[in-house]
């Protein structure tokens, strides 16, 4: 044999070789599914679980039915309302921009006065929060109503008591009525409806990608470069944190195997345990700078590090490339958002505060 045919016969080889060794669709699926990886829910599944949540969380338990569409187009509203902080210039889409993937693209959270989260956090995406098992970095709120509830009073973010929240609303002739259509005439608005009401919308806010395509069965929803990603995602254990319907959203614990590079940056430990809530990954490519402190800007990075500091392991340029890879069918389908009209202030309507 020349050295043509050998070259030839070793190309042929190295390519058998390649193929032989990217996973098996069928059997990647229930591989990942295994592993505690779940489709998201559509259509009736979905408003099934939706209305579950509603029912174990408490959202607006005086009031039947939930989740209808003067209560979502309510919510929305409240949602991009500024007048709900007290300087007027502050809303829940402030550090949640819907245009920028539920996030505000910047390392730390600003708020009131143009203060930075004392604390260096990161402001997580709302996208897909309703698949959370907790909500905060540390945990401390077990669902939407809850989380709604805090930002609006922080001194440093929309820095709004419930009284005068509560009391700009009822001011609000049109905001009445609505709450009136939304939740029957002899409704009571408090801060607690209020913020129900803001996480009724976000409980919308959901991003199907080709990832729960291909986990329901379609083999061609992801190429054979992010299959192996996914492949080798299972494989190295990133599932042991990132998993379920959102690939995170749970308590975990942090620094397992080593430090995290920029622990120093901001106070945060997590919670009394030292668990962290793991972000989702869904639209994860669109949502830098990553970790906590909104350290990292390049997913590279972020990979390299989570599987030093979690995992023990020095991931492969080529593996993290990978992983990358699969990321990118985890963008999904946004919802579309029309700006609200804001209804009118009047006289009664509490002036902004500074």
């Amino acid at each position: 044999m020349n050295k043509v045919s050998i070259m030839v016969a070793s190309i042929f080889t190295v390519a058998v070789a390649a193929t032989t060794n990217l996973p098996n669709a069928v059997v990647l699926i229930k591989k990942a599914k295994d592993s505690g990886l779940e489709p998201m829910p559509s259509g009736k599944a979905l408003m099934q679980y939706q209305q579950q949540k509603i029912k174990d969380t408490g959202i607006a338990k005086e009031y039947s039915p939930l989740l209808t569409k003067e209560q979502i187009e309510l919510g929305k509203k409240l949602y991009f309302d500024p007048r709900l902080s007290s300087s007027n210039l502050i809303s829940c889409n402030t550090c949640h921009n819907l245009a920028l993937a539920g996030t505000d693209v910047i390392p730390a959270a600003i708020g009131h006065k143009w203060a930075a989260n004392p604390h260096n956090l990161n402001s997580p995406t709302v996208l897909n929060s309703v698949f959370n098992d907790v909500q905060f970095w540390d945990g401390r709120a077990n669902h939407l109503g809850d989380q709604a509830q805090g930002p609006i009073q922080n001194p440093v973010e929309m820095n709004t008591q419930p009284n005068l929240a509560t009391q700009k609303i009822i001011s609000i002739p049109e905001y009445v009525a609505e709450f009136k259509r939304a939740y029957g005439s002899n409704v009571k608005i408090d801060f607690k409806l209020i913020a129900d009401t803001i996480a009724l919308y976000e409980m919308t806010l959901v991003t199907p990608s080709r990832y729960d395509d291909f986990l329901l069965g379609n083999t061609k929803a992801l190429s054979k470069e992010e299959q192996e990603g996914l492949d080798i995602f299972i494989e190295k254990g990133c599932v042991a944190c990132h998993s379920g319907i959102n690939l995170g959203g749970s308590m975990q614990a942090f620094q397992v195997v080593d430090t995290y590079k920029f622990a120093k940056v901001g106070d945060f430990k997590g919670n009394e345990d030292g668990l962290v809530k793991a972000p989702t990954l869904r639209n994860i490519l669109q949502t830098a700078p990553y970790f906590h402190n909104g350290q990292y800007w390049e997913i590279n990075d972020a990979i390299k590090e989570m599987g030093r500091i979690q995992l023990g392991i020095e991931l492969t340029d080529k593996e993290v490339h990978s992983i990358a890879t699969f990321f990118k069918s985890l963008d999904g389908k946004m919802p579309v958002v029309s700006y609200p009209v804001l209804p009118t202030v009047n006289s009664k309507t509490p002036k902004p505060s500074f």
